[in-house]
């Protein structure tokens, strides 16, 4: 088996998809020898902040010196990025390795008639095997979609569940009210573990507490108004949180200071379980967490910055952040987003910053929203928008535009951010 069989071999395990049920995943766990047993979890869902909160906790603890395993979707850079030990991906060769593994008890479980895990199944089978072999201390583990049926529920060792910001997404899967959809999330909770949740709307907190109460777990709040003298930055930002002063953290953007002091909550909890972790490794930490994708600035000169708002919530945040951080800038927009989504709502809350507007179509995604239909739906909202053929040509097209004054500010979905980036870098001297 080749890399590019690997990936295809999983790619076609989707067509297994049925009914929603974890029974495949735990057959197969079952005959791999139950990997994810040996393991302990930070287990994360949320609706907008799980990835940057689990990149702050989990390059705190590598700076004090433990073995962490990251499990992430989507990827932007690399197939490989979603599985990582002490942010290194997992190797080609152990990829292979590990698939063939899988291939072999899918191909038995399908010979006895049983049903086989999908691709995100598969893959976390394989992201278990893996850190189980690379003897992870802890593993930060993000939940694909919802929490009670995502596959990565399966575990048992939960030390800590986090719930990150919950809004309304994925409706009509994980529920149509924020109770139902936060009720969903808040599947992740299992007893033992202490609950660390960002302070949520009444009707999610409340879901969230009565999940916890069912499992006998305490909880802690962790307020992002409690967040304070808050010093903004492209670069570097530094904030207040409880006993903690000058926090400084390298990720921009006005929503990293709550996602900050929730990860502080939970680096306190860990702390509280008997995980060893010197103040100095929780600010250098994180002091030196990249998180990609997130109101990044990846060149200068224009400046150019990539974001994945691709909801309501993530783009009610990123107008507030243009305002905090942009203020009397002239912005081109380059927009991508997945027809499933609610970009009409994304297109409302952010179209009126923007003096042009680019449109493109995410590559080699069955659910991408064609660059034309785009166009179609931000006309209603900013006249000035065009559609580009290409990643490509809208980057040619944005800088064709941009003075060297001005901001050029990628967002919608994070499936195409990589290629984006990849584009604007081979500009950069």
């Amino acid at each position: 088996m080749t890399y590019e069989e690997a990936k295809k071999y999983l790619e076609d395990c989707n067509q297994y998809a049925g009914e929603f049920t974890l029974e495949p995943l735990k057959e197969m766990l079952s005959r791999l020898g139950n990997p994810q047993d040996k393991l302990s979890f930070m287990h994360i869902a949320g609706t907008n902040g799980k990835g940057s909160v689990l990149a702050y906790v989990s390059t705190v603890l590598k700076e004090a010196g433990y073995r962490v395993g990251r499990y992430i979707s989507p990827t932007i850079f690399s197939y490989r990025e979603r599985i990582q030990v002490n942010e290194e991906y997992i190797s080609r060769a152990d990829l292979i390795r590990l698939t063939e593994r899988i291939r072999e008890v899918g191909d038995q479980m399908l010979s006895e008639g049983l049903s086989h895990p999908t691709m995100f199944e598969a893959e976390t089978a394989l992201a278990f095997l893996y850190f189980a072999e690379q003897k992870c201390d802890l593993v930060v583990l993000e939940t694909g979609m919802g929490g009670r049926m995502d596959a990565t529920n399966v575990i048992q060792n939960t030390v800590v569940a986090v719930l990150a910001s919950i809004s309304m997404d994925h409706m009509g899967f994980l529920g149509n009210t924020l109770s139902e959809i936060a009720a969903n999330k808040a599947g992740i909770i299992k007893p033992g573990c202490t609950v660390v949740t960002m302070k949520q709307k009444p009707e999610a907190e409340q879901a969230i507490q009565k999940q916890a109460e069912v499992c006998g777990c305490p909880v802690v709040v962790s307020d992002p108004g409690q967040a304070v003298n808050r010093k903004r930055g492209l670069f570097s930002q530094t904030f207040d949180y409880g006993k903690r002063n000058e926090v400084e953290i390298s990720l921009s953007g006005e929503y990293q200071f709550a996602n900050g002091a929730l990860a502080l909550e939970v680096i306190d909890v860990l702390k509280e379980k008997g995980y060893r972790i010197p103040e100095e490794a929780v600010r250098n930490g994180l002091r030196k967490t990249i998180w990609i994708g997130r109101f990044s600035v990846i060149s200068k000169e224009p400046y150019v910055i990539a974001d994945g708002a691709h909801n309501r919530d993530a783009a009610k945040k990123l107008a507030r952040t243009i305002e905090k951080y942009l203020p009397d800038k002239r912005l081109i927009y380059i927009m991508g987003v997945l027809a499933d989504k609610e970009y009409d709502v994304v297109i409302k809350k952010t179209a009126a910053y923007a003096s042009e507007i680019i449109t493109v179509m995410t590559p080699d995604n069955v659910r991408a929203l064609p660059a034309e239909d785009l166009v179609r739906a931000v006309a209603v909202h900013n006249p000035h928008v065009q559609a580009a053929d290409s990643i490509k040509a809208a980057v040619d097209r944005a800088y064709e535009l941009a003075g060297k004054d001005d901001v050029i500010l990628a967002f919608g979905s994070l499936s195409y951010l990589g290629a984006l980036v990849r584009e604007v870098q081979t500009r950069m001297p």
